[in-house]
């Protein structure tokens, strides 16, 4: 995942006005933790910044007044309604260091005719180096079978990545598939029809 690159500007006022204000004014009020320093307030530009915190786990690279900060987005404060970023949270990481990340898991491929899968587990918890954090973790399913099972140990996981997950844990289940309500109605509809048809024309005939 390459670094998202953004200017920050030191801000030293709080509370609900000033968030308020500088959202009208497009910025986004965040916090910079870590490494047991003091926080660190600053405000980023709203569009780019909700460009870069599209994909999971965005590493920022912040210019702080000249100063450069690397930062991993760990939550993002939203309006419930309008859906807008209200804050951002960030962990300060340096080059190399190892930090824990939740992961989405995507499915790739077709399981076998006649079955259908299901992803029980839609994140796994990895441990990884800052500065080279996956976006997902791909499972395939191409032809698989109805009752497999792919577990967290079954994965292949990016190189330099560990499984922080349970092992055991269900990721994907490869079940029989199951015909419809409507895929059942309209078979029936369909033979309620050709019986319907085949007694009026036995009725035309006589």
């Amino acid at each position: 995942m390459s670094e998202q690159k953004l200017a920050a500007e030191l801000r030293t006022e709080f509370g609900k006005g000033y968030a308020r204000r500088a959202r009208m004014a497009n910025l986004i009020p965040a916090v910079i933790y870590g490494h047991g320093a003091e926080p660190i307030h600053v405000t980023l530009p709203a569009k780019a910044t909700t460009l870069a915190v599209r994909t999971p786990n965005a590493l920022l690279s912040l210019d702080i007044n000249g100063e450069g900060h690397l930062a991993l987005v760990k939550d993002i404060q939203r309006d419930p309604i309008k859906q807008i970023i209200e804050h951002i949270d960030l962990l300060t990481v340096r080059q190399g260091e190892k930090v824990t990340v939740d992961v989405p898991v995507h499915v790739e491929g077709e399981s076998a005719a006649g079955t259908a899968h299901n992803l029980e587990l839609t994140v796994v918890s990895l441990e990884a180096e800052a500065t080279h954090l996956p976006e997902a973790v791909t499972v395939s399913i191409e032809g698989r079978a109805a009752g497999e099972h792919i577990h967290a140990s079954d994965l292949a996981l990016p190189k330099g990545t560990v499984l922080l997950t349970d092992a055991e844990a269900l990721v994907v289940n490869i079940s029989e598939a199951v015909a419809t309500e409507e895929e059942g109605a309209t078979e029936g509809g369909e033979a309620v029809s050709g019986e319907a048809s085949e007694a009026a024309e036995k009725a035309a005939a006589e």
